[in-house]
Protein backbone atom coordinates (compact mmCIF):
# COMPACT_ATOMS: atom_id res chain seq x y z
CA UNK A 1 0.00 0.00 0.00
CA UNK A 2 3.10 2.48 0.39
CA UNK A 3 3.22 5.68 2.34
CA UNK A 4 -0.22 6.45 4.07
CA UNK A 5 -0.90 10.08 4.20
CA UNK A 6 -4.56 10.07 5.63
CA UNK A 7 -6.88 7.83 7.46
CA UNK A 8 -10.83 8.40 7.77
CA UNK A 9 -13.87 6.51 8.84
CA UNK A 10 -17.09 6.30 6.27
CA UNK A 11 -20.25 6.19 8.03
CA UNK A 12 -20.99 2.50 8.17
CA UNK A 13 -17.66 2.68 9.89
CA UNK A 14 -15.33 1.47 7.05
CA UNK A 15 -11.97 2.88 6.96
CA UNK A 16 -11.23 4.84 4.03
CA UNK A 17 -6.55 5.25 3.69
CA UNK A 18 -4.94 7.99 1.14
CA UNK A 19 -1.79 5.88 -0.17
CA UNK A 20 0.06 7.72 -1.81
CA UNK A 21 0.89 6.48 -5.30
CA UNK A 22 -0.97 3.61 -4.69
CA UNK A 23 -4.63 4.87 -4.00
CA UNK A 24 -7.20 5.39 -1.94
CA UNK A 25 -8.65 2.08 -0.21
CA UNK A 26 -11.41 1.27 1.75
CA UNK A 27 -11.43 -1.42 4.76
CA UNK A 28 -14.83 -3.05 5.27
CA UNK A 29 -13.50 -5.34 8.04
CA UNK A 30 -12.60 -8.15 5.81
CA UNK A 31 -10.66 -7.09 2.60
CA UNK A 32 -9.20 -3.60 1.16
CA UNK A 33 -11.05 -2.35 -2.34
CA UNK A 34 -8.92 0.28 -4.14
CA UNK A 35 -11.57 3.02 -4.85
CA UNK A 36 -9.37 5.00 -7.62
CA UNK A 37 -6.90 2.63 -9.84
CA UNK A 38 -10.05 1.79 -11.86
CA UNK A 39 -11.79 5.06 -12.19
CA UNK A 40 -9.18 7.82 -11.46
CA UNK A 41 -5.67 5.69 -12.26
CA UNK A 42 -2.46 6.65 -10.85
CA UNK A 43 -1.69 9.62 -8.58
CA UNK A 44 -0.07 10.75 -5.75
CA UNK A 45 -3.26 11.10 -3.36
CA UNK A 46 -3.17 12.52 0.15
CA UNK A 47 -6.40 12.60 1.58
CA UNK A 48 -10.20 11.19 1.56
CA UNK A 49 -13.27 12.19 2.50
CA UNK A 50 -16.48 10.30 2.34
CA UNK A 51 -19.34 13.54 2.33
CA UNK A 52 -22.66 13.38 4.25
CA UNK A 53 -24.41 12.45 1.01
CA UNK A 54 -22.18 9.11 1.08
CA UNK A 55 -20.11 10.86 -2.05
CA UNK A 56 -16.21 10.54 -1.83
CA UNK A 57 -13.45 12.98 -2.37
CA UNK A 58 -9.59 12.15 -3.26
CA UNK A 59 -7.64 14.44 -3.31
CA UNK A 60 -3.88 15.11 -4.66
CA UNK A 61 -0.98 16.68 -4.93
CA UNK A 62 -0.60 16.51 -8.82
CA UNK A 63 -3.77 16.96 -10.31
CA UNK A 64 -6.23 18.51 -7.99
CA UNK A 65 -9.57 16.83 -6.63
CA UNK A 66 -11.88 14.43 -7.92
CA UNK A 67 -15.16 13.47 -6.86
CA UNK A 68 -17.47 10.21 -7.24
CA UNK A 69 -21.05 10.02 -6.37
CA UNK A 70 -20.87 5.89 -7.18
CA UNK A 71 -22.24 6.74 -10.86
CA UNK A 72 -19.52 9.30 -12.24
CA UNK A 73 -16.43 11.26 -11.62
CA UNK A 74 -15.53 14.81 -11.68
CA UNK A 75 -12.28 16.23 -11.67
CA UNK A 76 -12.04 19.70 -10.22
CA UNK A 77 -8.55 21.68 -10.56
CA UNK A 78 -7.37 25.29 -10.99
CA UNK A 79 -10.09 25.79 -14.00
CA UNK A 80 -12.75 24.75 -12.15
CA UNK A 81 -11.88 27.43 -9.48
CA UNK A 82 -9.63 25.09 -7.04
CA UNK A 83 -6.70 27.29 -5.76
CA UNK A 84 -4.04 24.90 -7.08
CA UNK A 85 -3.94 21.51 -7.74
CA UNK A 86 -2.06 20.50 -4.92
CA UNK A 87 -4.59 19.42 -2.24
CA UNK A 88 -3.16 17.86 1.30
CA UNK A 89 -7.00 18.24 3.14
CA UNK A 90 -10.37 17.68 2.73
CA UNK A 91 -12.98 18.82 5.34
CA UNK A 92 -16.64 19.23 5.46
CA UNK A 93 -17.91 21.71 8.42
CA UNK A 94 -21.56 21.18 10.24
CA UNK A 95 -22.95 23.36 7.08
CA UNK A 96 -21.96 20.88 4.38
CA UNK A 97 -19.12 23.25 2.78
CA UNK A 98 -15.94 21.00 1.61
CA UNK A 99 -12.53 22.80 2.46
CA UNK A 100 -9.76 22.12 0.52
CA UNK A 101 -5.78 23.13 2.02
CA UNK A 102 -3.90 23.48 -1.90
CA UNK A 103 -0.68 24.38 -1.91
CA UNK A 104 -2.07 27.95 -2.85
CA UNK A 105 -4.57 29.04 0.00
CA UNK A 106 -7.94 27.74 1.05
CA UNK A 107 -10.69 26.62 -1.11
CA UNK A 108 -14.55 26.85 -0.12
CA UNK A 109 -16.64 24.76 -2.09
CA UNK A 110 -20.80 25.22 -1.64
CA UNK A 111 -21.58 22.61 -4.47
CA UNK A 112 -21.36 24.75 -6.76
CA UNK A 113 -18.52 26.91 -7.02
CA UNK A 114 -15.28 27.68 -5.56
CA UNK A 115 -14.18 30.89 -2.90
CA UNK A 116 -10.85 30.94 -2.23
CA UNK A 117 -8.70 32.35 0.82
CA UNK A 118 -5.14 33.42 0.66
CA UNK A 119 -2.25 35.46 2.76
CA UNK A 120 -4.74 38.73 0.93
CA UNK A 121 -7.85 37.66 2.71
CA UNK A 122 -5.43 37.09 6.27
CA UNK A 123 -4.50 33.44 6.05
CA UNK A 124 -1.36 33.27 7.67
CA UNK A 125 0.65 31.22 4.88
CA UNK A 126 -0.69 29.62 1.94
CA UNK A 127 0.89 25.89 2.20
CA UNK A 128 -1.96 24.38 3.38
CA UNK A 129 -1.57 20.83 5.61
CA UNK A 130 -4.55 20.43 7.83
CA UNK A 131 -8.26 21.79 8.90
CA UNK A 132 -10.51 21.53 11.80
CA UNK A 133 -13.93 23.25 12.88
CA UNK A 134 -14.22 23.44 16.37
CA UNK A 135 -17.81 23.45 18.87
CA UNK A 136 -17.93 27.20 18.48
CA UNK A 137 -17.88 26.52 14.73
CA UNK A 138 -14.30 28.43 13.92
CA UNK A 139 -12.04 26.65 11.58
CA UNK A 140 -8.45 26.13 11.97
CA UNK A 141 -6.01 25.93 9.44
CA UNK A 142 -2.79 24.27 9.69
CA UNK A 143 0.25 25.41 6.88
CA UNK A 144 3.33 24.74 6.26
CA UNK A 145 3.70 28.19 8.14
CA UNK A 146 1.75 29.54 10.98
CA UNK A 147 -1.35 27.81 11.98
CA UNK A 148 -4.68 30.16 12.23
CA UNK A 149 -8.41 29.99 12.36
CA UNK A 150 -11.13 31.95 10.67
CA UNK A 151 -14.38 32.80 12.41
CA UNK A 152 -16.20 33.67 9.28
CA UNK A 153 -14.64 37.08 9.26
CA UNK A 154 -11.14 37.30 10.55
CA UNK A 155 -8.07 34.71 10.61
CA UNK A 156 -5.99 34.80 13.40
CA UNK A 157 -2.77 33.50 13.61
CA UNK A 158 -2.91 31.11 16.76
CA UNK A 159 0.26 32.09 19.50
CA UNK A 160 2.20 29.34 21.67
CA UNK A 161 2.95 29.94 25.38
CA UNK A 162 5.61 32.55 24.40
CA UNK A 163 3.29 34.74 22.16
CA UNK A 164 5.15 33.02 19.27
CA UNK A 165 3.36 30.72 16.73
CA UNK A 166 3.99 27.20 15.64
CA UNK A 167 5.20 26.32 12.33
CA UNK A 168 4.95 24.01 10.36
CA UNK A 169 1.56 21.76 11.84
CA UNK A 170 0.93 18.82 10.35
CA UNK A 171 -2.55 18.68 12.52
CA UNK A 172 -4.89 19.84 14.55
CA UNK A 173 -7.99 18.81 16.79
CA UNK A 174 -10.60 19.57 19.09
CA UNK A 175 -10.89 17.19 22.19
CA UNK A 176 -13.96 16.58 24.23
CA UNK A 177 -13.07 19.05 26.58
CA UNK A 178 -12.69 21.78 24.20
CA UNK A 179 -9.18 21.73 24.10
CA UNK A 180 -6.95 22.11 20.79
CA UNK A 181 -4.33 19.82 20.00
CA UNK A 182 -1.60 20.51 17.34
CA UNK A 183 1.39 18.66 16.56
CA UNK A 184 4.58 21.83 15.32
CA UNK A 185 7.38 22.95 15.02
CA UNK A 186 9.40 25.63 16.53
CA UNK A 187 10.70 26.91 13.46
CA UNK A 188 10.25 27.16 9.76
CA UNK A 189 11.07 24.01 8.15
CA UNK A 190 14.49 22.98 8.06
CA UNK A 191 16.48 19.91 8.80
CA UNK A 192 17.12 19.21 12.50
CA UNK A 193 13.97 21.21 14.07
CA UNK A 194 12.28 20.82 17.43
CA UNK A 195 8.98 19.43 17.32
CA UNK A 196 6.32 19.98 19.94
CA UNK A 197 3.02 18.02 20.74
CA UNK A 198 0.65 20.85 22.34
CA UNK A 199 -2.70 21.51 23.53
CA UNK A 200 -4.32 24.84 24.18
CA UNK A 201 -6.34 24.90 27.41
CA UNK A 202 -9.90 25.99 25.96
CA UNK A 203 -10.72 28.30 29.02
CA UNK A 204 -7.81 30.45 27.38
CA UNK A 205 -8.03 29.46 23.97
CA UNK A 206 -9.15 32.78 22.29
CA UNK A 207 -6.78 34.96 24.97
CA UNK A 208 -3.89 36.97 23.70
CA UNK A 209 -2.13 34.48 26.12
CA UNK A 210 -3.40 30.94 25.99
CA UNK A 211 -2.26 28.34 28.45
CA UNK A 212 -0.20 26.15 26.49
CA UNK A 213 1.32 22.71 27.63
CA UNK A 214 3.76 20.70 25.89
CA UNK A 215 3.26 16.92 26.12
CA UNK A 216 6.28 16.01 24.48
CA UNK A 217 9.42 17.32 22.12
CA UNK A 218 11.52 16.22 19.52
CA UNK A 219 13.05 15.10 16.94
CA UNK A 220 11.12 13.16 15.35
CA UNK A 221 8.46 14.91 13.29
CA UNK A 222 5.20 14.72 15.27
CA UNK A 223 2.46 14.19 12.47
CA UNK A 224 -1.36 12.55 12.43
CA UNK A 225 -3.33 13.07 15.69
CA UNK A 226 -6.54 11.28 17.15
CA UNK A 227 -8.65 11.17 20.50
CA UNK A 228 -9.51 7.64 21.03
CA UNK A 229 -13.40 7.38 22.64
CA UNK A 230 -11.47 6.75 26.41
CA UNK A 231 -9.85 10.20 26.36
CA UNK A 232 -6.35 9.23 25.23
CA UNK A 233 -4.62 11.48 22.80
CA UNK A 234 -2.75 8.76 19.57
CA UNK A 235 0.02 10.25 17.46
CA UNK A 236 2.37 9.18 14.98
CA UNK A 237 5.61 10.56 14.22
CA UNK A 238 8.44 9.80 12.23
CA UNK A 239 9.47 6.95 14.78
CA UNK A 240 6.16 5.15 14.94
CA UNK A 241 2.54 5.74 17.33
CA UNK A 242 2.25 6.93 20.29
CA UNK A 243 -0.26 6.97 22.89
CA UNK A 244 -0.55 9.57 25.65
CA UNK A 245 -3.38 8.50 28.36
CA UNK A 246 -3.00 11.72 30.34
CA UNK A 247 -0.07 11.06 32.43
CA UNK A 248 2.27 8.91 30.51
CA UNK A 249 3.51 8.75 26.43
CA UNK A 250 3.41 4.90 25.70
CA UNK A 251 5.13 4.19 22.70
CA UNK A 252 4.46 1.15 20.54
CA UNK A 253 6.89 -1.65 18.96
CA UNK A 254 6.46 -4.45 16.92
CA UNK A 255 8.25 -7.72 18.41
CA UNK A 256 11.56 -6.28 17.36
CA UNK A 257 11.75 -4.04 19.54
CA UNK A 258 11.38 -1.43 17.10
CA UNK A 259 9.05 1.37 16.33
Amino acid sequence: MGQVRHVKQASNGDILIAASWSGAFRYDGKSFTNLTSSKIGSHRFWDVLEDRHGYLWFATTDSGVYHYNEKTVKHFTTREGLADNRVMAIYEDRAGIIWFGTGGGVSRYDGSSFRNFTTKEGLSNNDLTAIMEDRTGKLWFGTRGEPCFYDGKTFTVLKNKDGKAFNNVWSIIEDKKGNIWTTGADEPPRIGQVWSLSRYDAKSLYSKKPTVTEIKSGPPAFLGLLEANDGSIWFGSGAGVHRYDGKTITDFKNKEGQQ
